[in-house]
């Protein structure tokens, strides 16, 4: 009889077995779309300001600005049209903070490691209190072993027609017309960089006005010497 008993109990095991299988299956499944989730929250900017240093939230705002409207830029100070600043209008053409602050994982540890240890640079602002100290094109690229342009004249961003990324000359070429007889992309002083002019989360600043007083200076940006007093203050 005890040898029967134990023939009918002799599936029990594999019931339980079944049973922490499917707990199992759950549990990974859980993991996976949380970890999806979390991976496409990394890729937002919202990541970026509840995630990152207090100093990324006007970074953030300025992100959110909707061209055509006066804004703020990252200091707090007043911006004419919003699409001065760069960072609105390709949030408005569905580029993110990855888009063009490239990364990799070296440079996410080491960033990680910065906001942990709070030894990352700031600057003081009288809006904000501290923001993130501005860091140009080049300083960007070379952080993930890039050419500073390349950042913004590829194949993904600006490109031409048939898909190839814009040189200098491809971009002397589109705005021959527009500037009248000063074109601002013939790079006249061989020196020049994309970001010098284009600015992602302040107005833009004509530089050529540093010399030539009648440059053109559009709509919502700034003159050289205004931009050399917002720096400096």
């Amino acid at each position: 009889m005890s040898e029967e008993i134990k023939d009918q109990q002799a599936p029990a095991p594999k019931k339980s077995k079944k049973k922490l299988g499917i707990i199992g299956g759950v549990v990974a499944a859980v993991i996976v779309v949380a970890g999806a989730g979390f991976w496409v929250w990394h890729e937002t900017p919202g990541f970026c300001g509840a995630i990152c240093h207090t100093p990324m939230d006007p970074y953030l705002a300025t992100y959110e600005a909707e061209p055509g409207e006066a804004s703020v830029d990252k200091w707090g100070n007043e911006v004419s049209d919003a699409k001065a600043m760069t960072a609105s209008y390709h949030r408005v053409a569905g580029a993110t903070c990855l888009d063009c602050h490239e990364s990799n994982l070296s440079l996410q540890i080491a960033e990680g490691v910065s906001w942990i240890t709070g030894s990352y640079e700031v600057k003081a602002n009288e809006v904000y209190g501290v923001v993130a100290v501005e860091r140009s094109l080049d300083e960007l690229a070379e952080a993930v072993g890039k050419d500073g342009e390349t950042i913004c004249l590829n194949d993904a961003c600006h490109n031409n027609a048939d898909g190839a990324p814009m040189t200098r000359d491809d971009l002397a070429a589109l705005t021959a017309d527009e500037f009248g007889h000063r074109n601002p992309h013939v790079d006249q002083h061989g020196s020049t960089t994309c970001s010098d002019c284009h600015k992602a989360h302040r107005a833009s600043v004509n530089q050529c006005s540093a010399c030539h007083t009648d440059a053109l200076i559009p709509d919502g940006w700034i003159s050289s010497a205004d931009s050399r007093k917002l720096e400096t203050a």
